[in-house]
């Protein structure tokens, strides 16, 4: 559980940049290269590739090296760690919210 929640902080962690977040989307589409992750950013491939290196590190995203090129793949397995604690949070929520609507329901029908 513990290594779960560091691996949950490492994902959340890396979501919270907008330019990781448009890599992610990117990625979702399809495996892509470095380069051609990086034209729509207006950043320097030095900097792109801090973003790519913080992705990867997250476990996020996978990547490999063909000759020069290095080709960056979305991990999906990494992404239902976010999925599961968002379901997590959402059953809570409506349980409380259940929970509420009952008891406001019974004091309303209570003479």
């Amino acid at each position: 559980m513990a290594n779960q929640l560091i691996e949950l902080d490492a994902v959340l962690g890396a979501l919270a940049d907008p330019t990781r977040r448009q890599v992610i989307a990117r990625l979702g589409q399809r495996p892509m290269s470095v380069g051609e992750l990086a034209q729509p950013f207006p950043i320097t491939l030095p900097s792109f590739m801090k973003h790519v290196r913080a992705l990867e590190a997250s476990g996020l995203i996978r990547t490999a090296k063909a000759g020069r090129v290095r080709t960056c793949t979305l991990n999906r397995e990494r992404l239902a760690l976010v999925d599961d604690w968002l379901d997590e949070q959402r059953r809570s929520w409506v349980a409380a919210t259940d929970r509420l609507e009952h008891l406001v329901t019974h004091q309303e029908e209570a003479p």
